[in-house]
């Protein structure tokens, strides 16, 4: 665990005005996703699934069901049904391409994929712009910020996931 209490530290105004904007950010992404679940005619918790299941097989680091449960904060058997909802409509497909053959990986079916990506030409033309006009070492160093940021909250989360039996800290 760190050496920063993060509720006696003294920050600075910039850092505070990082979390914001990145708070503002998430927040703003949610949005979209709430947009993507219309354009697609999916509830959101299952357009929600899907984006994740797009986003992971356009890194070609496709899902499993305990890692899209894990990210999308719903029981296993909660992801079951939703996983299901998804196949029967066509969205996703569950294959075994791992040795271990108990092993399913996510796959989003090409429609799909392809309704999110007519959704992301309609809808990401603003977020391009920014990206597009922003500079190679600008890029780099929020990448290299937010990438920190993301270990810590890897961490923190493996972390609280291993006490969630155990008695919380005294307040």
């Amino acid at each position: 665990m760190g050496t920063v209490d993060p509720l006696t530290a003294d920050w600075l105004p910039e850092q505070t005005a990082a979390m914001q904007r990145l708070r503002d950010w998430a927040v703003s992404f949610a949005e979209l996703n709430q947009h993507l679940a219309t354009w697609m005619s999916l509830p959101t918790s299952d357009a929600n699934a899907l984006g994740h299941i797009i986003w992971a097989a356009e890194d070609d680091r496709p899902l499993t069901p305990a890692d899209l449960s894990r990210q999308i904060g719903m029981t296993s058997g909660a992801t079951t049904v939703l996983l299901n909802r998804l196949e029967s409509a066509g969205h996703i497909r569950r294959s075994r391409e791992h040795a271990d053959r108990r092993r399913v990986t996510l796959r989003p079916e090409p429609d799909a994929r392809e309704q999110a990506r007519a959704f992301l030409a309609f809808a990401g033309a603003e977020i391009a712009e920014v990206l597009t006009s922003t500079g190679t070492e600008d890029l780099r160093h929020v990448v290299a910020f937010v990438e920190r940021l993301t270990e810590a909250s890897d961490r923190a989360n493996k972390r609280l996931s291993a006490a969630r039996g155990a008695k919380q800290p005294d307040a």
